[in-house]
């Protein structure tokens, strides 16, 4: 997982946390939609957005419905731990020769 001077999960605000959780359970979403979502401040919302860019966690693109507004989603899957989360063992992994 990316970082910034150190920086995880852990460390950032509960604010910066909940968008994420937010952001893992469902799927990519506006900033519009983040904040109805997770009931924080549209200003809140858009910190937390950007203190999770900064350490790579979640990506910002072109919300096609509406070209004013940008999509966030998670940058790939991330253990509560704020490390990556490791690919499924392959069903003959413990089987090689």
């Amino acid at each position: 997982m990316a970082e910034t001077d150190g920086e995880e999960i852990e460390d950032l605000p509960p604010s910066a946390k909940l968008v994420f959780k937010v952001l893992e359970y469902d799927g990519p979403l506006t900033q519009k939609q983040i904040v109805e979502e997770s009931m924080l401040s549209a200003r809140t919302v858009r910190y937390a957005l950007e203190r999770l860019e900064e350490i790579g966690i979640v990506d910002e693109d072109i919300y096609f419905a509406d070209a004013r507004q940008s999509l966030y989603r998670l940058e790939e899957p991330v253990a509560a731990d704020g490390n990556g989360v490791e690919d499924s063992p392959k069903k003959d992994a413990c089987c090689a020769e």
